[in-house]
């Protein structure tokens, strides 16, 4: 009985204070700060199922959260554009590929990646500077941000409607494991940033072994050393101008195009 009551007290409190709570939590996460929104929404999906929320007035206010913390980025990309993206991805676990990953994405994709982007949390953290870096017109990113606001805000209320006697017995299960699922959650999470740590260490070290200096390659060239250069940067990057002599492939097409490369030169790859 006590454990009953405590969710239903979880959700009086989520009722009580919905709508606000809704908007400012969502516009927090959609400003950067690490508060996920999932939980919430499904509560508010539980209690729309019961008539003590309303689902547009829910989804309404979650679209002008994130507009609001979406124009934000957009504008700093628009004025600071790759300085922002470094930023938001140094803070990732994989900042070495972060940027190239959401670079490809966004030039493979297009405005369109807004549409999921909420979904995804390393392309939702960096679309909107994306859009912004882009060159898009702020009104073409209103329109497909406010629609991937929809769908996003829409579908984890949904899920909360429809699994809601689910959503009641997992927070009844949690209660009874009490301190032991958080320390559960805690171990799992950092044996998978351990991980992630020691494959980036892996990655760096075999790195530095075939690093070449940009001054090396000057005075190589200067030599009159035939090198093949291959320029793996982003058409987004800071500097978007291809090195004289050099040919620019995305890391895909560097993938695919294997067979295709001299074997009689040495190749130098340069990117971000």
């Amino acid at each position: 009985m006590p454990q009953h009551l405590s969710i239903l007290s979880t959700l009086a409190f989520v009722e009580r204070h919905g709508y606000f709570l809704l908007f400012f939590w969502v516009l927090a996460e959609q400003s950067g700060m690490p508060l996920p929104s999932i939980p919430l929404l499904l509560a508010a999906g539980t209690l729309i199922r019961t008539g003590r929320l309303h689902a547009l007035l829910a989804i309404g206010l979650c679209i002008i959260a994130v507009l609001i913390g979406d124009t934000v980025w957009f504008s700093l990309g628009r004025f600071r554009g790759p300085r922002v993206l470094r930023f938001l991805c140094r803070v990732a676990l994989e900042p070495d590929s972060c940027v190239r990953r959401t670079e490809n994405a966004f030039l493979k994709y297009g405005m369109n990646s807004l549409l999921v982007s909420k979904f995804i949390p390393g392309l939702n953290a960096v679309a909107a500077p994306l859009a912004g870096n882009s060159g898009r017109s702020y009104g073409h990113f209103l329109l497909f941000d406010g629609l991937g606001a929809s769908l996003w805000s829409a579908a984890y209320l949904a899920a909360g409607y429809v699994f809601s006697e689910q959503l009641e017995t997992i927070g009844a299960l949690a209660l009874r494991m009490g301190s032991g699922l958080f320390l559960l959650v805690l171990a799992i999470a950092a044996l998978w940033i351990g991980w992630k740590y020691v494959q980036r260490r892996r990655f760096l070290r075999a790195l530095d072994i075939a690093r070449i200096t940009p001054e090396e390659v000057r005075d190589r060239l200067s030599a009159g050393e035939d090198l093949f250069i291959i320029d793996l940067r982003s058409r987004l990057s800071e500097y978007p101008e291809l090195i004289p002599g050099a040919v620019r492939f995305s890391p895909d097409e560097l993938s695919a195009m294997q067979a295709e490369l001299p074997r009689d030169r040495d190749i130098i790859l340069f990117c971000t």
